[in-house]
C-alpha cells in the first residue's frame, strides 16, 4: 500500500507541470479527396479578455497555446489561388487590418521559412466562443478551415487532389 501511494505521488507530481501549464490541445480532422487533414492545436480560453482584439496588426499570432499549431496534410490543397503541396507545417496567422487576417503556412522546420499566405474571410458570431477552437470539414474535393474565438471566425475554403 505504501509503495502504491509512493508511486501515485511520483507520478502526480510530474504530471502536475503539464497540467497547470496551459491550454487543452485540440486536433481539427476531415477527408478531402479521399486524403487525411489534420491540424493540431492549443485551445486557450478567453477567461474575460479580448485576445484577437489585442493582437498588432502585421505581427503573427501562433494560434493557440503551448506547443506549436500543426497542419498534416496527405493532400494538396488549394485555397483559392495559393496551393498548400502535402506534408507538415505550422501554422499562424496576422492581423492585416482591423478585420483582416491571413493565414501564415511555414515549413515545419527550424527556420520556419514561409510556404504561402491564405487570405481568410472574417465574420463576427452572435455567441462568443469561450475556448479557441480550428474545425476543418470536407466533402469529396471540397473543403473548410474555420477557426473561432470569441466573436471571431476566419474562415478559407480549399480544394484538396
Amino acid at each position: 500500500m505504501m509503495k502504491q501511494a509512493a508511486i501515485l505521488c511520483a507520478f502526480a507530481a510530474a504530471a502536475a507541470p503539464a497540467l497547470a501549464h496551459g491550454a487543452d490541445r485540440g486536433e481539427a480532422k476531415t477527408t478531402v479527396a479521399g486524403k487525411v487533414v489534420s491540424i493540431d492545436y492549443g485551445r486557450p480560453n478567453l477567461k474575460g479578455r479580448d485576445m484577437l482584439a489585442q493582437a498588432e496588426v502585421g505581427k503573427p499570432w501562433r494560434m493557440g497555446a503551448d506547443a506549436a499549431t500543426t497542419l498534416k496534410t496527405e493532400a494538396a490543397l488549394t485555397f483559392g489561388s495559393v496551393t498548400v503541396p502535402k506534408g507538415e507545417y505550422i501554422l499562424t496567422a496576422t492581423r492585416l487590418d482591423a478585420d483582416k487576417w491571413q493565414l501564415n503556412v511555414l515549413a515545419n522546420t527550424q527556420e520556419r521559412t514561409k510556404v504561402v499566405d491564405i487570405p481568410l474571410t472574417s465574420a463576427t458570431l452572435k455567441a462568443g466562443v469561450e475556448a479557441f477552437t480550428i474545425e476543418l470539414t470536407g466533402q469529396n474535393e471540397k473543403g473548410e478551415l474555420s477557426m473561432a474565438w470569441g466573436t471571431t471566425a476566419l474562415k478559407a475554403a480549399f480544394t484538396g487532389r
